[in-house]
This record gives structure tokens, sequence and C-alpha cells, in this order.
């Protein structure tokens, strides 16, 4: 049994997440966890909300709220989403907690012990207009690099290049869109990451198997142009973790908080010892996942996350473990996903464009989503959602090929035989072919979902629906009854627990279908296939069931020309 850290990309706490959102990070890390654990490893699954930063202060100030409140009220609803999805998170927590005050204090005071830290007076973009310093990110403008004209002042999101405010072209306050901006000095704490480019760089190489992208992001932020660039960790605002080394103040950084780039990784962290805390556990219980010298040598950590989220987790935050000096558990995989965009264009939270996570389910259940999203995973290239790929999604592989195989068995039993496993005959070349060809796809399926090829494990799922589908219209039991109810009754009592093998491989991608299919099947024996001949037969004669209701209704052209119409405006 392997001990299993898995941490998704913190979502940001303004405002409810799209489906680009989720599918680039927590829903397939919710399917790796899924799996891992239905293998039985022990898995320690842990996202939180991002919290801190001038876009918090912005959307509770649009509402009206303290921006703690509410913080805290926006933590609940995206809570009760990703609990509507099915995330199986081992906690969810907030990189407002104290805990995440405490460690990123203390990691900012180590890292200063240790030379990794430089004070600079440098000079930054207030708006007169909004009567206030401008963080790097509420400044847009056009990019120099791509012509991308809604670059910010950190990044350009559409070609991922590291900007400065200064190099953007035409720049404007983000805020009010006002161009009265000027330069005034201020003072701040960076992060001397070209302090770490070397053990950074020999770091990234040492690691085995990382996907293309996830690489090709990092090296390209080591190597090109100047280099690794140190960066700031600290920001002219009131809401975020107050600057201090460890415990002490820190002269001449009153009044400022850490950058939320700094603060929030640390919450991964941060939000373990949350859940410690959570559960009445101790500090050791946290520290056996994150501290080496505590038990986490044997610990594997992947992380998911889009790819805009690359270079911060190859780089600054590995930075700041390094830095500090102390024995820290760093990532060992790094699962990067392009992105997903909607109908012809971009998803966007900002501009309300596409479908967003709580619209998702006010439509139909999670099992719909988390199907078309993970077999379409945006993993070696941008994908698209368009209504039409998602309808059909839904009726050819889940309610076609699975759900009515489920139908067909369960009803035609019950009419010949009963509800329950019926006994008589022998299986024979058409059954052993079917099995030995299960063999060689369930341990394929196996291959990919170990190694996150998500779309991959997908198409073979689907495939292994398919192959009962194939051996139902093959054996045809509604022929063989007639001339041999024996022979009849083997073929079918196969198929039924075939739904039990549907449910558990399936369990990772639709979970409450697959617990509707067990509870149908009148078990909770979840034991994960070796075997599959003995699986086949795990439901015994005379064992009991029930005909489900349908697992998986269509989606019909009406409702779907209803949906296109629907979102093809700006979310309210």
């Amino acid at each position: 049994m392997a001990r299993i850290l898995i941490t998704s990309a913190l979502p940001y706490i303004n405002g409810i997440k799209h489906l680009g959102n989720l599918v680039g990070s927590q829903l397939p890390a919710d399917l790796y966890a899924r799996y891992m654990r239905q293998r039985g490893h022990e898995v320690m699954f842990i996202c939180a909300t991002d919290e801190h930063g001038t876009p918090a202060e912005l959307a509770a100030a649009k509402t009206g709220e303290d921006v703690a409140d509410y913080c805290a009220r926006m933590h609940g609803e995206q809570s009760k989403l990703a609990e509507g999805f099915r995330l199986s998170f081992d906690h969810y927590g907030r990189s407002s907690s104290p805990q995440n005050h405490e460690l990123t204090q203390y990691f900012a005071g180590r890292l200063a012990e240790n030379g990794f830290i430089q004070e600079v007076s440098e000079k930054q973009v207030y708006s007169n207009a909004d009567g206030r310093f401008l963080p790097d990110r509420y400044i847009e403008g056009t990019c120099p690099n791509c012509g991308y004209d809604r670059a910010r002042g950190d990044q350009c999101e559409n070609c991922t290049k590291q900007l400065d405010p200064t190099d953007l072209i035409n720049p404007r306050s983000a805020i009010s869109g006002s161009t009265d901006l000027e330069v005034r000095e201020t003072k701040h704490l960076y992060l001397r990451q070209s302090a770490l480019k070397d053990e950074i760089d020999a770091w990234i190489d040492s690691q085995q198997g990382w996907p293309l992208l996830t690489t090709s992001i990092a090296k390209k932020w080591l190597h090109d142009g100047d280099g690794l660039q140190d960066r700031g960790i600290t920001r002219d605002l009131k809401w975020g973790v107050p600057v201090k080394k460890g415990d002490d103040d820190w002269p001449g950084m009153e009044g400022k908080v850490f950058y939320v780039w700094f603060d929030a990784p640390i919450e991964y962290i941060a939000a373990t010892a949350e859940w410690a805390e959570a559960q009445g556990k101790t500090a050791a219980d946290w520290e056996r996942w994150w501290r080496t010298d505590k038990g986490a040598e044997d610990v594997r950590y992947v992380q998911f996350m889009g790819k805009d989220n690359v270079p911060f987790h190859t780089l600054s935050f590995p930075a700041t473990l390094m830095g500090s000096r102390d024995p820290w558990k760093k990532v060992d995989y790094i699962k990067s996903f392009n992105y997903l965009n909607y109908d012809g264009g971009q998803f966007s939270t900002s501009q309300g464009r596409g479908v967003f996570m709580d619209q998702a389910l006010e439509i139909l259940p999670a099992d719909y989503w988390r199907w078309w999203l993970l077999s379409h995973a945006p993993e070696s290239s941008d994908s698209e959602f368009t209504w039409e790929s998602f309808q059909t999604a839904a009726n050819k592989d889940l309610a076609d090929v699975l759900g009515n195989f489920v139908s067909r068995v369960t009803k035609f039993c019950r009419s010949k035989f009963s509800e329950a496993v019926p006994e008589g005959g022998d299986w024979g070349d058409r059954e052993n072919e079917l099995i030995a060809d299960l063999t060689t796809r369930v341990r394929t399926y196996e291959g990919h979902m170990e190694a996150m090829d998500v779309r991959k494990a997908a198409t073979e799922l689907r495939t292994i629906w398919v192959s009962g589908n194939e051996y139902l219209q093959s054996a045809a039991p509604w022929s063989t009854f007639k001339e041999d109810p024996a022979a009849a009754a083997a073929q079918i009592r196969l198929a039924l627990n075939l739904i039990r093998l549907y449910a558990i491989l399936s369990r990772p991608f639709i979970p409450d279908a697959a617990d509707s299919l067990m509870a149908s099947m009148g078990t909770d024996n979840w034991d994960w296939p070796g075997e599959i001949n003995a699986a086949l037969q795990n439901l015994p004669v005379g064992h009991a069931f029930t005909v489900p209701e349908v697992t998986f209704a269509k989606i019909t052209d009406e409702q779907r020309e209803e949906w296109v119409a629907k979102f093809a405006g700006q979310r309210s």
C-alpha cells in the first residue's frame, strides 16, 4: 500500500468557478484520488479556497460585505458545489486560516535567515482614480510579446509570458479603466529565486516522466531571456497575511501583506494541518505527509493544475521549500492541463462566459458533467465544450452503452427468471473470450489511470462497456432462452456480474451512477477485480437484485437548443 498526497490548484474565492476551472485541476485530481483509494492506497487529497489579494477585496466591495465575511460565505458556496460534483477532498481548507498565516510567516522568516529574501525599493504603479497602488494583475494592457490586449501586469494569460506592469503597452487600471496612472516609490520583499536557479534546474532535471507541457513551461521560465527572475512576495494591501518573520515584526514592512502567490501554495501544507485539527489529531499526523524527517520520505506527491499555474508550482513554490532549508516534501509529479474553451471562445470568470458549476448542477446530475469533462480533458492540447458534443457523449456513452446494457440485462432476467441471479448452464467459448478480452482491457485501464492519462482511461472504460453490449448481442439470451433456458441463465448470470464489475471500474468517473448500480445489484462488495473470471462469479446463484430506474436519461434536441440559447449571453 502506497501513501499518496494529492493537491489540486486552489480555486480563487471571487465567484463560482466555470467548467474549465473544474476540469483543469479539481476534477482529474478527484478521479485519481478515487481510483487510488479503490486500489487500497492511503490517500490525502487536499484543496482550499485561495482568499487573499485585491480580487477578494473588490468582489467584497461589490456586494457591500466585509472581505472576511465575503470570503467565509463564498468558501461555503464553493464547498457545497464541490460536494455537488462529488469531489472527494479529505479537507477543503481556506488560505485565510490561522494555520496558513503561521506557516507563511514561518517560511518568510526561514528564507530571510538563509539569505533568500531581499528588501527592494521599487517604483510601482499608483492609480489616482482608484486612490491606491495597483497590484500587477490589476493593471491591464497589450502584451508586448503576443499582442493580446487584455494581458495583466504580472503575466499574459494568452502566451504565459511573465511581465512587469511597465512592459505593457497602453496600460490601464483593471479596476476603473482609468489611464491616469503614475509611478511611485515603495519598498517590498523579493524572493531571490535567481539564487536558487541551479538548484531548481537540477531538481526539475531529476524528475522522470513529467508531462511535456509541465517541463516545457518550467524550462522556458528558467532559461528564456534573462532566466529565472527574483519575485516580489509582498503587496501594499490590507487583506492578507501580515508581513512578519515568524513571530517577529519586520521593520519597514508595517501595513503590508504577503503576495497571494507566496501564501497560496503554502496553504497546501496549512490545509493538511487544518485537517489534522478538525479530526482531533496532532501535528505529527499532518507532518507525516509533508516533512521527510517525520515520515514523508515514502509519500508520492502529485499536483494537478492548469498550465497557467505551472510556473508557480515548478519554480516559486519549490524555491520557497528549498530556500527554507527544512526537509519539506516536494512534488513528485505535476499533471498539467491546457485550456477548455467554450463553444468557439474562452470560458471566462471575469466575463461570465460559459457554464458555471452551479448552473451545470441545476441542469443535470454531476455524472453527466464528470463524464464529458474527463473524457474530453484538455491534456495534449486545448479542447472545446460544445452542446452537441455534450449531448452525444451523454446519449451514446452513458445512455446507449452503459445504461442500455444494465436495463436490458436486469429487465430480461426479471421477466424470464426472477429478480435473483439465475442458476443453470455453464460458460463456453464465447464467455471465455469475453473474460480474456476484459482481462486485457481492465489491465490497460489500470495502466492509464495510474499514469493519469485521463482521456485514454475514459476511452478504455467505454470500450469495456461496449464489450458487454457486444457480448449480449452475440449471445442473444432472449433467443437462447427459447431453445435452452439453462444456457440463457448462464449468460445472464455473467451479465449481472458484469454490471457489478462496471460499477467498480466506473466509480472514479461517475460515482453516483456506480453507487446506484451497486445498490441495484444488492451488494456493497467494491473489491477491485484481480482475476476477471472470479470477479464475474461474485454474485452467487439466488442473490437478489432490483431493476434500477433509468441510469441515464437521454438529452433531447429540444433541451440542447434551450441550453444553447440560455448560455449564449453573459452570466448575470
